[in-house]
C-alpha cells in the first residue's frame, strides 16, 4: 500500500468534515440561535444578541476555515506538481479557498466590527447587505467543498 494513501484519506476526512460543519452551522445552528424566542419560554434575546452569539460561533469557526484553506493550497500544490492536474481539481480549490478566506478574513470580522456600533448598525442596508453576502459566500464554499471532495474521490479511483 502507498505511504500517499493516508494523506490522501486525512485530506479527504478534512474536506468531509469541513463540509460538515458548514452545513451544521447553516441548517442547524444558525436556524436554533435565530429562534430563541420560540424555544426559551419567558426569555427574550432579540435578534440583536442572537446576532452576537452566532457572530462568536463564526469567529471561532473562522480558525478552522484559516487552517483548512491552508492545507486545501498546500495539498493541491503538490498535487499539481506531482502531475495531477484537473480543472475541476483546480477551480473548486480556488473557490474553496477564496471563499473560506472571504469569510473569514471578510465578512466575519466586519459583521462583528459593525455589531460593536451597536444596533442600529445591524439594522442598516450595509449590515443587511453585508450579512446577505455572507450567507452567499458560505453556501458557495459548501458547494465547492462538495465538489473538491467528490472529484479528488474520483481521483483516486482511476489512480
Amino acid at each position: 500500500m502507498r505511504k500517499n494513501i493516508y494523506i490522501d484519506f486525512s485530506y479527504l476526512l478534512l474536506l468531509a468534515a469541513t463540509f460538515g460543519a458548514v452545513i451544521v452551522l447553516g441548517a442547524f445552528v444558525a436556524p436554533v440561535v435565530f429562534n430563541t424566542d420560540y424555544i426559551l419560554f419567558g426569555i427574550s434575546l432579540g435578534k440583536y444578541n442572537e446576532g452576537i452569539i452566532m457572530a462568536e460561533i463564526f469567529s471561532r469557526f473562522s480558525y478552522w476555515i484559516y487552517i483548512v484553506a491552508f492545507f486545501i493550497t498546500v495539498y493541491e500544490i503538490v498535487m499539481y506538481k506531482k502531475g495531477q492536474r484537473d480543472a475541476i481539481i483546480f477551480g473548486s480549490s480556488v473557490t474553496t479557498v477564496f471563499s473560506a478566506l472571504m469569510f473569514s478574513g471578510v465578512y466575519a470580522p466586519k459583521i462583528i466590527s459593525m455589531q460593536k456600533l451597536g444596533e442600529e448598525a445591524t439594522l442598516s442596508d450595509t449590515f443587511v447587505n453585508l450579512h446577505i453576502a455572507s450567507e452567499l459566500d458560505f453556501k458557495i464554499l459548501a458547494i465547492a467543498i462538495v465538489i473538491l471532495f467528490v472529484r479528488r474521490l474520483m481521483l483516486l479511483r482511476i489512480k
